[in-house]
């Protein structure tokens, strides 16, 4: 690594890097030390920037809590229709399918059972409760709660569940869409709406 990258730089190939390595190795299985090999760096360099493998996960979770909460408010900020509903499960998509955003995904779907006990994944989750409300909002039948849940974890899920040979991340998008429209659709939109 260049003594010259930025300070910014350096921390988000930190991240790539440690990503890679937690989805290919598992989060609990990798070390600071395996990070900073791939990296071509120190332990006390990467040290400099991380002190633990917690805050890398919390790094790229922020990243991503940032990301929701902006959608979250745009979402509370738009009328209960089903047009606001699928505008918002698309923006979600956009926002997962976008930049660096697809390894995110996988590392997540790869190390759930780490994430859960961080509390950046306690706080991934209940950013996605609080997106599910927006999108079920006005319906507060369990069904309701229920398909918007599905619809947000209809797009997670791509990512794993569709083992189709050589599909291309368009195309796993616009499955998960197809899917989540149809679960939105079922959830009743308010009479004055």
């Amino acid at each position: 690594m260049q003594v010259s990258q930025s300070t910014g730089g350096t921390r988000e190939r930190i991240k790539a890097v440690a990503l890679e390595l937690f989805t290919e190795q598992g989060y609990e299985a990798t070390s600071l030390r395996e990070v900073a090999e791939r990296l071509g760096v120190t332990k006390a360099a990467l040290y400099y920037h991380f002190k633990s493998k917690d805050e890398i996960v919390t790094s790229v979770v922020e990243d991503r809590l940032g990301r929701m909460d902006t959608l979250i408010s745009w979402g509370e900020g738009q009328p209960d229709t089903l047009a606001t509903r699928r505008a918002l499960i698309e923006r979600y998509a956009d926002a997962m399918f976008g930049g660096e955003q697809p390894s995110v995904m996988r590392f997540f779907e790869q190390n759930q059972t780490a994430l859960k006990n961080l509390s950046a994944g306690r706080d991934m989750r209940e950013r996605m409760f609080r997106l599910a409300s927006v999108l079920c909002r006005g319906d507060d039948s369990a069904g309701a709660q229920l398909r918007a849940v599905l619809a947000l974890f209809a797009v997670h899920s791509s990512w794993f569940a569709l083992r189709t040979p050589d599909i291309t991340d368009a195309d796993r998008k616009r499955v998960a869409l197809e899917v989540a429209y149809e679960l939105l659709a079922a959830i009743a939109v308010p009479a004055e709406a």
